[in-house]
């Protein structure tokens, strides 16, 4: 299927092959009859894309400052490497789409196959959108007036925050599609409004929707807008301009009579000025996009609704309510409609928004198919025309199953460096697998996961998704026979981790003892410095101390990762990393643990991201990871100290490492950080090549799993808890009971 796709390096719109994203839970596919380009938002996109990096910097001073401590702390090359990726990746456009629904996903009621919606799906032949943020259309709207539902709604939430009664004075600053819909509501609200603007014809456009107009142009808008009022002073203002310029918000302030309200929906300039605030006692409040939901991933992705009897309404019901007007007739977008464009001439679309020639509503048509036809849109494979790999050098033909951030800009370019052959790429919503193809040569794209499985020709899987899906994938590539490297962590429970351990062992069983290939993304023990640092501390038979510090840095609060059901929180998804790197330098199994983080009578919210655990090792060696998320970005993100024997090594972020009491060894720098991915992905590939056993034991791997769920237990109930045999054997049997009762 086809999409539009804008890249943020260079600005440029193309229209691309890619494939149909996969339905799941909660989730409606979507086959697009026509959406509407939303020319303010879109247009700033595509007009960043094409400004200079020193143009970018300055629109995004914050983004500097990332930068900046990024460069300091792990140095210019990997910062400008991360930038650039960030850059390169394209950006899907558009949010007010019109189709037919193809499939609902597990979960979804209230949508059937065939239904006729409105949802923020993209410009796609193909959308699958949460069922929260699509609503049914009336048979009265048709296609064309329905894809100003979505973008309607943001002016349907600054209304509802203004809260305008029957007969009040407002004014509408800004008559661009949002600022002519806002008209629209106002008028039917009963309000008396008027309409600010520096063009002609979309001023002429308010007045044929029944407001007064004034052109900003032409003299004091304030002036007017007090004749308007009657001499009192509107009631309120609702702004929905797109400008640096902070003179919006001061004749806002001027026009409007004592407590009067302001409601920001468009992007104006926010130096405000005390004075006009403070005498008239004035209220002021920014409008968030469709309303209540947006932005929560419980309401938007989980699907979890509001109750109506306390959140009336929702992203979903202000949709509803739009399509309800327009099929009454209170709102009608065919007005606004000036251009018409079929999605072969998507490009001259945006053309036609980022230049001089007037133009308001532009539509995109997409052609309408027979369910034959439409079923041949939603081709869930994308073969690439690639030249013949060269790099290629070893046996591995491999499949990468997710292609987000991680994948793209550290994985597959760890894979391709060490010559695998790059045969297929696959993720869901299909767009990012399309973008990693191209770009690192992969064969074919997909969003069709079983496919991948079934592939003979692929022998090797390499499991990048969310973490929620690592263990069920794991499993699935291991039944179909493949060599397996998963990102950490393995699991997120005892239960996924038996059913890991239990399929292991069986698909080991029926190869006759031939185990496939299989390891967990723990890179850091293949670092360089951490492998010198390994050969020095096994020159010392008494036992260790490890000193880890992690500035891990906030993740906001309703991130994913901090999900129990998806992520796991920190100290299972990440904090796993530095569990491995002791038990591998200690190189003894670990037999207690203890730890402690903030308590739940502290103020702090997300406490398991700021924790100390104490790891107790066989051989009498103790180690401490320190993994705080409450520090400042500009520090170190990793520091580990060992000192044994009276001799001590110190390692700072995976640059810097010294060393006091060895005779012949005393620094180790290197010029940009490097905490082994390359180094992990060879000893991978060198196994699946030579028939050599995999990298790290599958027992450690297990083991170190389970620490991290033991660390959890430890940190909660504030005791030590014991870890018994790590045995394979007896730890199999030893998890075991969990799956079955899960």
């Amino acid at each position: 299927m086809r999409q539009i796709l804008q890249s943020l390096a260079n600005g440029q719109t193309e229209l691309v092959d890619v494939p149909c994203p996969a339905v799941g839970p909660g989730q409606i596919l979507i086959q697009t009859r026509v959406s509407l380009v939303s020319a303010g938002t879109e247009r700033m996109l595509v007009e960043f894309g094409k400004a200079s990096l020193l143009e970018k910097a300055r629109q995004q001073p914050d983004k500097v400052w990332q930068v900046l401590d990024k460069v300091k702390t792990d140095g210019l090359v990997p910062t400008l490497m991360a930038v650039r990726s960030k850059l390169d990746q394209p950006i899907p456009l558009g949010y007010c789409n019109v189709g037919t629904v193809l499939e609902v996903g597990a979960g979804v009621g209230g949508f059937e196959p065939g239904d006729r919606v409105a949802s923020n799906g993209p410009h796609a032949e193909i959308v699958c959108v949460p069922k929260n943020l699509c609503a049914k259309i009336p048979d009265r709207v048709s296609d064309e007036a329905a894809a100003f539902t979505v973008l309607g709604s943001i002016g349907l939430q600054g209304v509802r925050l203004a809260q305008p009664t029957l007969g009040e004075a407002f004014v509408v600053s800004g008559l661009g599609l949002i600022g002519l819909v806002t008209v629209q509501l106002l008028k039917a609200h009963g309000c008396r409004v008027l309409g600010l603007d520096f063009s002609p014809s979309r001023l002429k456009l308010a007045e044929s929707l029944g407001a007064e107009t004034f052109n900003l142009g032409s003299g004091d808008p304030v002036a007017a807008a007090t004749q308007f009022s009657r001499g009192r002073g509107v009631d309120g203002v609702i702004i929905t301009a797109a400008t640096d310029s902070d003179e919006p918000m001061h004749q806002a302030a001027q026009m409007c009579r004592r407590r009067g309200r302001i409601v920001l929906v468009g992007v104006v300039g926010l130096k405000l000025a005390r004075a006009d605030f403070y005498e008239k006692e004035l209220s002021f409040q920014v409008s968030c996009s469709y309303g209540p939901g947006r932005y929560d991933s419980d309401y938007e992705q989980r699907g979890n609704d509001y109750p109506v009897g306390f959140v009336r309404w929702t992203e979903q019901r202000n949709f509803e309510a739009m399509l309800d007007m327009m099929a009454d007739g209170r709102v009608n977008p065919d007005s606004l409609i000036t251009h018409r464009f079929s999605i072969d001439g998507a490009v001259a679309a945006y053309d036609l928004i980022s230049s001089k020639q007037p133009s308001l509503g532009v539509l995109l048509e997409f052609p309408q198919s027979e369910p034959v036809a439409a079923s041949s849109l939603r081709q869930q494979t994308v073969r690439l025309q690639v030249a013949p790999d060269t790099q290629a050098a070893t046996d591995a033909r491999v499949a990468i199953i997710g292609a987000g951030n991680y994948a793209s800009q550290v994985l597959i370019p760890a894979f391709r460096k060490n010559g695998a052959k790059l045969a297929c790429v696959a993720s869901r919503n299909g767009l990012t697998a399309a973008y990693a193809a191209r770009k690192f040569g992969f064969e074919e794209a997909t969003s069709d996961l079983n496919a991948v499985m079934a592939d003979e020709t692929i022998n090797t899987i390499v499991i990048a998704t969310r973490h929620d899906s690592h263990a069920s994938l794991t499993c699935q590539a291991l039944e179909a026979g493949k060599h397996v490297f998963v990102e950490k962590p393995l699991a997120l429970n005892a239960a996924d981790l038996a059913r890991v351990v239990a399929t292991y062992e069986r698909v080991s069983k029926d190869r006759n003892g031939q185990a496939p290939i299989f390891t967990v993304g723990f890179n850091r023990r293949f670092a360089p410095q951490i492998q010198r640092m390994k050969s020095l501390l096994n020159e010392v038979q008494e036992p260790k101390s490890f000193i880890m510090t992690v500035n891990a840095g906030s993740i906001p609060r309703n991130h994913w990762v901090h999900d129990p059901v998806a992520g796991g929180g920190r100290v299972i998804g990440e904090g796993c990393h530095f569990i491995d790197l002791l038990r591998f330098l200690c190189g003894s199994p670990v037999v207690a643990v203890q730890a402690t983080m903030f308590g739940r009578d502290s103020a702090v919210e997300i406490r398991d991201d700021k924790m100390s655990m104490t790891l107790s090792f066989a051989d009498g060696s103790f180690g401490t990871i320190h993994y705080l998320a409450n520090g400042h970005r500009s520090i170190s993100k990793e520091r580990l100290e060992v000192f044994c024997a009276g001799r001590v090594i110190q390692l700072d972020n995976f640059r810097r490492m010294t060393a006091v009491g060895w005779k012949n060894f005393r620094r180790m720098n290197l010029w940009q950080q490097d905490k082994g991915h390359v180094g992990e992905v060879k000893a991978f590939l060198d196994a699946i090549e030579t028939g050599k056993t995999s990298p790290i034991s599958f027992e450690e791997l297990a083991e170190v799993t389970q620490v991290s769920f033991d660390v959890m237990r430890a940190a909660e109930t504030q005791e030590v808890v014991r870890c018994s045999s790590r045995n394979f054997g007896l730890f199999a049997e030893e998890i075991e009971p969990f799956a079955k009762t899960a």
